[in-house]
């Protein structure tokens, strides 16, 4: 819980929304994501990453809480997957896809980012569906492939600075093109009517999925809100980017933050 608050508190406080008896498996997932998903910040080189990557591969074919003692997340983690029957291999899944993380290589296509994205949020939303309603999560796949999407495309956008300082780019090879720029010209980061068109598609591309999500958001059963409300406040994220621009920071007021979950907690996507 604590690593979850201080590394991914949107999941966290999304989290005290589910049922009191699922949170500590939520919990275990979301920690895991944070841990995988914050590797890249923690080393200096791309083979120390992929070390650690082959750590969690091990432990999670192991699949015992003796593979994964003395690490919280690890033994939470193996106990979730056994309480609840979560498929090892989209977890593995998840810890494939983070190897782009590690290294500056290209996104070649709009669909390698769309295939990077479900392998990571959307997979996190229907894992946690399978947590807090396993009857019920085989019915919101495609919900959670829209809503990962958009999601993980605003996450993006919000550590574009960051991105840009490391010499990584996420905007794929195709969509640069259409708009008329490269790789190169992005990462400078350089106002122009290139980079301009570039942005306004990754935004454009989010809002897409957006909107294919609210299309079919009537069938999402009561109980799966809380699998999908840290996707609740990915619209108030993307309207805050499109407001301020490619440099400047996009986070949203606590109270607004802690307004959205409750909202859709409570009367889920109408």
């Amino acid at each position: 819980m604590q690593l979850l608050r201080d590394a991914d508190r949107d999941r966290y406080l999304a989290t005290l929304y589910a049922p009191a008896e699922k949170r500590g498996a939520l919990f275990a997932l979301y920690a895991f994501n944070a841990e995988i998903a914050g590797i890249r910040d923690k080393i200096r080189e791309p083979m120390a990453g992929e070390i650690r990557l082959q750590w969690w591969r091990d432990a999670l074919s192991a699949g015992t809480a003796e593979a994964a003692a003395g690490h919280p997340v690890a033994s939470a983690l193996v106990a979730a997957i056994d309480a609840h029957g979560l498929p090892v291999q989209a977890l593995q899944n998840m810890i494939d896809a983070r190897v782009f993380d590690l290294y500056d290589d290209p996104m070649p296509t709009r669909g390698d980012l769309e295939g990077y994205c479900g392998e990571t949020a959307s997979a996190l939303i229907q894992l946690a569906a399978l947590v807090i309603d396993p009857q019920s999560a085989a019915s919101v796949s495609n919900l959670a492939g829209h809503a990962g999407c958009a999601q993980a495309v605003t996450g993006l956008l919000r550590l574009l600075p960051l991105h840009r300082a490391r010499g990584q780019c996420f905007v794929p090879l195709d969509l640069l093109s259409a708009a008329g720029s490269s790789r190169e010209e992005w990462m400078l980061g350089a106002a122009s009517a290139e980079n301009d068109r570039t942005y306004a598609a990754m935004t454009a591309l989010t809002r897409e999925h957006l909107q294919k999500f609210r299309e079919d958001a009537k069938v999402l059963p009561v109980a799966l809100r809380a699998a999908f409300l840290p996707f609740a406040l990915t619209p108030a994220y993307l309207d805050r980017l499109e407001q301020a621009g490619q440099c400047a920071p996009a986070d949203i007021a606590n109270w607004r933050r802690h307004w959205l979950l409750f909202r859709h907690a409570t009367h889920g996507w109408r």
